[in-house]
């Protein structure tokens, strides 16, 4: 936790400071028990393990997912904020953002759980995000409400949140159809002697789903609250966090000689372009920053990208690693960063106008510059993964009852449980590789609706109602509770704390 602790750090922000962190460690406990609980239902009702067992194992294997997680979601969910508050997370908006996301998605879990209702904490998160985004840009002057919004984002993260439930249901159907055609075992489909247990294969494959649930999820669902703590990081101690410090000589090197082709690219472009004097006057941030919100190539775009990439190559030359760069600007030298980064991607997806020569080199800045700021800590993920694990293994009950109990009408046998729990860990690891947050809840509830489905076994329609209509009210009371709170945030810390 080197520089957490600065003593630079004036008091009211280091209150913020711990009262982030522990609200984001909060955030993945609440977590653990809502979601995790998932995992454990199929296990503890076909008599695979005892309760216990099931939940410590439960908690140790989604420690596990968390600490070896690639980091791609957490940056995922992250590009969904607003590029202005991204950028600015150190300002008092940038506070309110993290509190407001955090606070909302904590309150509609908890509420969701002590009604034993099996709600999604990606959809909780994201709907915050959203309410955050629409608020940010109905308080900007200077923008269109909804603008600044990554809609594209959104667009592919509801497509998974939405499509993932459907595959949960089908597939879990079709696998256990498939079991009864090629597994000719009266034992799995019927329902377990209250006393036995599971046939050592069928065990064995049971635990397995459930371990490999518990891992798929801790890899997916903990980079959740580990890219909102490198947030709050990057805020609050940019000398330590804003940029990787472990990045070696000859990457420094890269990146200046990267950036300063790139920024011969981008002057041969914008020489092309019909002058703009008020834009050609405006910080290059903010004409990057104009861009990546409206995605609209201005005359000024790409004079901007030229001076931003001149900046960093200049701010890297004669470097031998980012702590040579003095600490009072490793901030904006990673604002830089991250708005060249982003742009760049987008230009090399949309703009017809790059020569074909300039997208290589442009597309390995881009991987040159992520590696610097697409990163976790060792002790963020310990840390997130302790708060995941322990809070598996805590106020678990509520949603394993409703998931082995209260979907179908007969009792959880040991092919429904150990179909549903092949294609939740399938899903999830999936999405996992492609950086996408899906719900592990909606994708296992639905696997064993799916099996109970296709065994006629009947489904529960009032547990049913009640579980869409918490999955259809999460992402609008979300959005509600994200915007009131990040309005709420900003009074707060602009005219109480006096942070700008």
């Amino acid at each position: 936790m080197d520089g957490v602790l600065d003593g630079s750090i004036a008091l009211p922000t280091l209150i913020l400071l711990f009262g982030a962190l522990v609200l984001a460690l909060s955030f993945e406990f609440v977590n653990g028990f809502h979601d995790t609980a998932n995992a454990v239902a199929t296990v503890i009702y076909t008599h695979s393990l005892r309760p216990t067992v099931a939940v410590v194992w439960s908690g140790f294997w989604n420690f596990l997912g968390v600490l070896t997680s690639s980091g791609a979601v957490a940056f995922g969910i992250v590009a969904l904020l607003p590029v202005e508050l991204i950028v600015n997370v150190g300002s008092g908006a940038g506070f309110s953002m993290v509190f407001a996301l955090l606070l909302s998605a904590i309150v509609w879990n908890l509420g969701t759980w002590y009604l034993g209702l099996p709600a999604s904490s990606s959809h909780t998160l994201i709907g915050s995000i959203l309410g955050v985004g629409l608020m940010n840009s109905y308080l900007s002057a200077d923008r269109a409400f909804g603008e600044g919004v990554n809609w594209a984002k959104v667009q592919d993260t509801a497509m998974a949140l939405l499509v993932s439930p459907v595959v949960g249901f089908v597939c879990a159907a079709v696998l256990l159809i498939l079991a009864r055609q090629l597994i000719k075992a009266p034992e799995l489909y019927s329902e377990p002697a209250r006393d036995g247990t599971p046939p050592w294969w069928v065990r064995g494959v049971l635990i397995l789903t459930c371990t490999g649930v518990s891992f798929a999820h801790g890899s997916n669902d903990g980079q959740k609250g580990m890219g909102l703590i490198m947030l709050i990081l990057i805020g609050i101690v940019p000398a330590s966090y804003a940029l990787n410090l472990q990045t070696g000589t000859a990457d420094v090197a890269a990146i200046a000689s990267q950036s300063r082709a790139a920024a011969g690219i981008f002057s041969t472009l914008a020489a092309g372009e019909p002058a703009s004097v008020p834009a050609a006057s405006e910080d290059p941030s903010q004409v990057l920053s104009r861009y990546l919100r409206t995605g609209m190539v201005e005359p000024a775009t790409y004079a901007a990208l030229a001076a931003e990439t001149t900046t960093i190559a200049d701010a890297l030359a004669d470097r031998g690693s980012f702590r040579d760069v003095p600490a009072d600007s490793r901030r904006s030298l990673r604002s830089g960063i991250y708005l060249v980064s982003e742009s760049v991607a987008r230009l090399v997806k949309s703009d017809s106008r790059l020569p074909a020569d300039a997208r290589p080199i442009l597309n390995g800045l881009r991987g040159q510059l992520k590696a610097v700021t697409v990163f976790i800590p060792l002790w963020v993920k310990v840390a997130v993964a302790l708060a995941l694990g322990l809070g598996t293994m805590i106020g678990w009950k509520r949603i394993v009852v409703t998931v082995g109990e209260k979907i179908g009408k007969s009792h959880l046998t040991y092919a429904q449980g150990a179909s549903a729990e092949l294609v939740a860990m399938s899903t999830i690891a999936a999405a996992d590789v492609y950086g996408l947050p899906v719900s592990t809840t909606h994708v296992l509830s639905s696997g064993v609706a799916g099996t109970m489905a296709a065994n006629r076994s009947g489904l529960q329609m009032n547990t049913l109602r009640n579980l869409l209509l918490a999955w259809v009210l999460t992402l609008p009371v979300c959005v509600f509770l994200g915007a009131m709170l990040f309005a709420g945030g900003l009074y707060l810390v602009s005219h109480v704390l006096g942070l700008g």
